[in-house]
């Protein structure tokens, strides 16, 4: 028997059994970035949520004065409606200002996409049907943004929507004084 063959085989146990203890610790770390991966999901979720709530009240704190400014006598707000549709589906609207008559459904954003834009309006164009209580309300629609993508806020003027600047603790509208908004 060669001396190869010999050490080759008294190596092998030892060989067997690092594989096998690789084998358990992969399989650890694996259960542990699996755990961690989870982990860190719940908390993106409860970061973007607080972080949601936290853009809506700055935003909210200034709505009624800013709006009682531009004409519009709102008395007070209500935010994060939800419910369901006839559909099925479920909307929500993060701010509503009202004063009986008239309505500002305000969507927030952080950062404020031209596809953003896009879905409010439909959201808007549908509010009627989904909340029939404002039926007989007059609708505007605003957009309260941190930042906004190239030609999105452009947009919010052309389509008669509000664009609402949140900044540091407050808010301000971006529009010109004689911008009229859009009725729904």
């Amino acid at each position: 028997m060669s001396l190869f063959f010999v050490l080759y085989i008294s190596w092998l146990p030892r060989t067997s059994a690092t594989l096998q203890a690789l084998a358990a610790s992969q399989k650890e770390t694996d259960l542990q970035i699996k755990e961690t991966s989870r982990e860190i999901a719940e908390l993106k979720k409860l970061f973007t949520s607080e972080w949601g709530k936290l853009m809506e009240s700055h935003v909210e704190g200034d709505l009624v004065n800013l709006l009682n400014t531009r004409g519009i006598a709102i008395t007070d707000t209500t935010t994060r409606l939800k419910g369901k549709r006839a559909d099925g589906g479920n909307f929500e609207f993060d701010i509503l200002a009202h004063n009986g008559l008239e309505l500002v459904v305000v969507e927030v954003k952080t950062t404020l996409h031209p596809d953003d834009v896009k879905t409010f309006l439909s959201k808007l164009d549908h509010f009627k049907q989904w909340l029939p209580r404002y039926a007989n309300n007059r609708i505007y629609g605003a957009m309260a943004w941190r930042s906004a993508d190239a030609g999105a806020e452009a947009m919010l003027a052309n389509r008669g929507l509000f664009s609402i600047r949140a900044t540091g603790d407050s808010a301000a509208i971006q529009n010109d004084s004689a911008f009229a908004p859009r009725a729904w």
